[in-house]
């Protein structure tokens, strides 16, 4: 057999009739071996079932944003197929499935496992209007779903992969159809050992395609972005950005740590482990060189900054006089790795420990709940955590200029600040 290749599809490349087209053709010169597709869900999808969702939780009428959604999704078939083609009833029985759903019980309770069985809606119906219009424009592909290779545990919303069933199951699913067709399939997307749907968290579908990679023993992963590749700065935020032509797997690696959104954080050590090289590519200029992320012998000293929006900055200060020591520490973290709450940032004193976490629905008032006997516990929220990887004076001062500065800490490669975001 080939080489194989594994191309992943975000949102914003699926997000209309024009951009399913573009798709296309930039896979009709792109499949001379055997090739994985990955989609994202369509646009905002994800965001729009999250809205759902908070409606639902809190009692309110979610019927009109359901039909919105619908309707979206049949509006972009409408621009790419006959109104007799079978994709409208596809569509229309992925929906009536959502709103059977819907209607049973979601509390605070079962909200992780309850948002799973939604949010995958997204990627499983954008897999299919895909893969329907490929073969339609004569690229003949199978659609996969991914719930039946991707092995994970019952960590829902933030589940760990099985990687050594997942990967038995590349050989013995994906292998076979590959060696004469191409495959789509959902990112995002798994299974438990129930058979209920998983999910890997936000974004998780650069992840998907770095598993199945993995699995497959693949040539490359290609992640077609609106960016022309791995920039040092988000585009939007900051002028005269400096794009990369190649990065080390370990520095890309630290910037999707401190929150660089163009890959998921969990897509590089996979790929890193087995030697395969990531592309990051524009969909919009696909002819262009990207980024291509593998081991690179020399050390970057472009300064990278990161900007992570909806931070929470939380202090527990201890009560009885005592110093914080490992035991502190280590309660809190126990704590936080009970609710699946990642730590951005940490800093100690002498009786406080002060940490920066994404914000997350119910996690705070839990954490708050079972630490607060111990500790006298304090937020922020609505914050900005900013990272400068290989900080320049110039650059650390701008970036504090004019900002209100709750947190600061600083090493020899890394400056990183916790702010109030500028009105604005």
């Amino acid at each position: 057999m080939s080489k194989i290749f594994v191309f992943k599809f975000g949102g914003a490349s699926v997000k209309d009739a024009a951009s399913i087209q573009n798709l296309r053709n930039i896979l009709h010169n792109r499949l001379r071996n055997p090739t994985v597709i990955v989609v994202s869900a369509m646009g905002k999808t994800t965001n729009a079932l999250e809205e759902i969702l908070g409606l639902k939780l809190a009692g309110a009428d979610f019927s009109l944003k359901s039909t919105t959604l619908k309707n979206y999704h049949l509006g972009i078939c409408a621009g790419l197929f006959d109104k007799e083609h079978r994709v409208f009833s596809v569509v229309e029985n992925y929906f009536s499935q959502l709103e059977r759903f819907l209607h049973k019980k979601l509390s605070k309770e079962n909200y992780d496992e309850y948002y799973d069985q939604v949010v995958s809606f997204g990627e499983l119906i954008s897999s299919r209007i895909v893969q329907e219009y490929l073969c339609e424009s004569g690229i003949f592909c199978v659609w996969q779903d991914a719930r039946e290779v991707v092995m994970t545990n019952e960590d829902y919303r933030f589940a760990k992969i099985h990687w050594e069933k997942t990967a038995q199951l590349c050989q013995k699913i994906l292998r076979p159809i590959l060696e004469q067709y191409p495959i789509v399939t959902q990112g995002f997307i798994g299974s438990e050992p129930g058979g209920k749907t998983t999910t890997l968290g936000r974004e998780g579908s650069d992840f998907t395609a770095a598993i199945l990679a993995s699995g497959l023993k693949a040539a490359s992963v290609t992640i077609w972005k609106d960016v022309d590749g791995v920039l040092n700065a988000d585009p939007k935020r900051f002028p005269n950005t400096v794009k990369f032509d190649e990065l080390d797997y370990r520095e890309a690696a630290e910037l999707t740590y401190y929150g660089a959104s163009v890959i998921h954080p969990k897509t590089i050590k996979p790929l890193a482990n087995m030697g395969i090289p990531l592309f990051v590519k524009s969909f919009i200029h696909p002819e262009g060189s990207g980024t291509k992320i593998h081991q690179v012998d020399r050390a970057n000293t472009v300064p990278c900054i990161v900007v992570k929006d909806s931070q929470i900055l939380v202090s527990f200060k201890v009560t009885d006089f005592t110093f914080i020591n490992e035991a502190h520490i280590h309660q809190v973290y126990s704590e936080l790795e009970r609710l699946k709450l990642r730590v951005n940032l940490l800093q100690t004193s002498a009786i406080s420990i002060s940490i920066v976490i994404d914000k997350e629905l119910f996690k705070l008032e839990k954490l708050i709940a079972a630490l607060t006997k111990d500790f006298e516990i304090r937020y922020n929220e609505g914050l900005q955590l900013i990272t400068v990887k290989n900080h320049q004076p110039e650059i650390m001062a701008e970036l504090v200029a004019g900002k209100e500065v709750l947190l600061e800490q600083i090493t020899r490669t890394t400056f990183q600040i916790v702010v109030k975001p500028s009105a604005n």
